[in-house]
């Protein structure tokens, strides 16, 4: 893989900043009616805003809303660039096989009138030659 194209995407410390987040406590709530595979209960964690204090609702909401923003735009920037190669490479190829049928049916078309034209200047010499002055 193209080493330049990855390092145009930035790790999740580049798009959040980790002063930004507080360690989550390591508390979790009773556990519920939620049952693993051996039928002993799994524990439910509280909800992400319970574990980092002074984050509202509406940041959680704007964080999301940026997350979202940055990531559709660098996954749409990296689609467009790999479109752009796709589609300049399988033009390229389409492009060179409709040049190289063109060239064949110009050629065979050459061919078949300069065969006509020299046919047709030997016959008329002919009759000249045959002709009497």
């Amino acid at each position: 893989m193209n080493n330049q194209i990855d390092a145009s995407i930035p790790v999740l410390t580049e798009v959040i900043k980790p002063e930004e987040l507080l360690t989550p406590p390591a508390k979790a709530v009773a556990a519920t009616d939620n049952a693993g595979i051996d039928g002993t209960a799994q524990p439910a964690y509280e909800t992400a805003t319970n574990h980092y204090p002074g984050k509202t609702e509406e940041d959680w909401q704007a964080l999301e809303q940026s997350l979202r923003e940055n990531v559709l735009r660098q996954v749409l920037t990296r689609i467009d660039f790999v479109l752009e190669h796709r589609i300049r490479d399988n033009l390229a190829d389409v492009l060179q096989i409709a040049v190289a049928n063109l060239s064949t049916e110009i050629r065979s078309g050459l061919h078949k009138t300069l065969e006509e034209v020299i046919t047709r200047a030997v016959t008329q010499e002919i009759t000249k030659a045959k002709s009497p002055k």
